[in-house]
Parts: structure tokens; C-alpha cells; sequence
């Protein structure tokens, strides 16, 4: 088993369904992106560089799909999540259910353009 499917299925039931359904997303956008274990969370490289990371918080209930080049992004501003990071903006999740798929793969298109 790889070590990013030991980290994912190692979270909460309802944690790992989100994660998973990011991972089908980022590699249907991406087929070329790479899911590596990283910095102890699921990190995807695109084009050998830090594309976005995902990461749960079972404090707060949430899972992060952080990008690593997020503060140049310039749509979807009202879904991204900063908190005072200079480099990184998230989509964060509390459900499965709350994940809009057009707003997630227009995200990771425009963070994609980024890497020419």
C-alpha cells in the first residue's frame, strides 16, 4: 500500500471520503500530477514542482486542499481561504457534500496555468 493511501484511509470515515473525491478530482484535471506523501500529508507535483496539499484538521473538521502558489490566484477569491499565509490559499471542506466541483476544477485549472 502506498503511503498516501495508509495516510488517507488512517482518518476519520467521513475525512476520508472527502479526500478521496479531491484526489479523483486533482488527477482527472491533472493526469500528469504526481500524489506523493510529503511533509506527512498527501502532496500533489505538477511538472516536478509543489502543486496542493491536503491535509484534515479533526479539531475543526475540516480538510484543506492547500495550493502552493495560492496567493497568485485571482478567481474563486470568496472560496479560498488564506489566514494570514503569505504563500498559500485553500478550499476547505466540511462535508463531501459541500464540495462544488465547478469551482474545484476552475481552481485547479487556474492554479495549473501557473506552472508554464
Amino acid at each position: 500500500m502506498k503511503l498516501t493511501d495508509e495516510y488517507i484511509f488512517r482518518q476519520p470515515e467521513m475525512h476520508q471520503s472527502i479526500l478521496l473525491h479531491i484526489i479523483s478530482v486533482v488527477k482527472k484535471s491533472l493526469p500528469d500530477a504526481e500524489l506523493l506523501l510529503k511533509y506527512g500529508v498527501p502532496y500533489f507535483y505538477y511538472k516536478k514542482k509543489a502543486f496542493c496539499y491536503l491535509v484534515h484538521n479533526h479539531k475543526k473538521g475540516f480538510v484543506d486542499l492547500g495550493f502552493a502558489r495560492g496567493f497568485k490566484l485571482k478567481k474563486n477569491q470568496e472560496f479560498l481561504v488564506d489566514e494570514s499565509r503569505n504563500t498559500v490559499k485553500s478550499l476547505r471542506y466540511f462535508s463531501l457534500e459541500a464540495i462544488d466541483n465547478a469551482i474545484l476544477e476552475d481552481v485547479i485549472r487556474e492554479a495549473a496555468a501557473l506552472y508554464v
